[in-house]
């Protein structure tokens, strides 16, 4: 099933990097930031969504979702955010990772939980290494906050490869809600 309108793009500077934004007809459906080349990122959008996105072509002033999202962006990064108030698309999460993720929605700003913390809080006690891979795998970071879950000795883990990124949001949240 297809909706009336393709997925719609925009790739928005942030202090993590460009941070491709996917929107489609029922809400944001990958936030992330990424390396490498923009083409090979929107491939493997398109992939997952069995669609290829399209720019956005609007600009800021129309007020759609992924300039909305944007400017979120640029709020949370500000310090100025503590909780992102935007739809998602939850086709490209599945079963208890959608659950996992929903989890990590509860973690307060400037906080961190474990993984079996968010492991019990998805009903599922014993799936600390499946909420791991839910936050490895997540099509959205920073609005779903994947960054505030840490190992339980407290070490903050990999983070999609890019453990500085896990660190600069922390201490980002960690500094602003003083």
């Amino acid at each position: 099933m297809t909706s009336p309108h393709p997925p719609r793009f925009l790739v928005h500077p942030s202090p993590v990097g460009d941070v491709l934004i996917v929107t489609t007809d029922d809400g944001v459906v990958t936030l992330h930031p990424f390396e490498g080349p923009l083409g090979a990122e929107l491939e493997r959008v398109a992939l997952a969504l069995r669609e290829l996105p399209v720019p956005v072509e609007t600009d800021a002033a129309t007020g759609d979702l992924a300039h909305i999202a944007a400017a979120q962006l640029d709020e949370y990064f500000d310090g100025e955010r503590r909780v992102f108030d935007l739809p998602l698309d939850w086709r490209l999460v599945r079963g208890f990772t959608r659950s996992a993720l929903e989890a990590v929605c509860g973690i307060p700003y400037g906080e961190t939980a474990g993984y079996g913390e968010v492991a019990i809080s998805a009903g599922s006690p014993r799936a600390a290494r499946a909420v791991g891979t839910a936050c490895a795998t997540t099509p959205f970071s920073i609005v779903v906050p994947v960054h505030r879950v840490v190992r339980a000795d407290g070490s903050l883990g990999e983070y999609g490869g890019r453990p500085e990124v896990k660190q600069y949001l922390i201490d980002l949240e960690r500094a602003a809600g003083v």
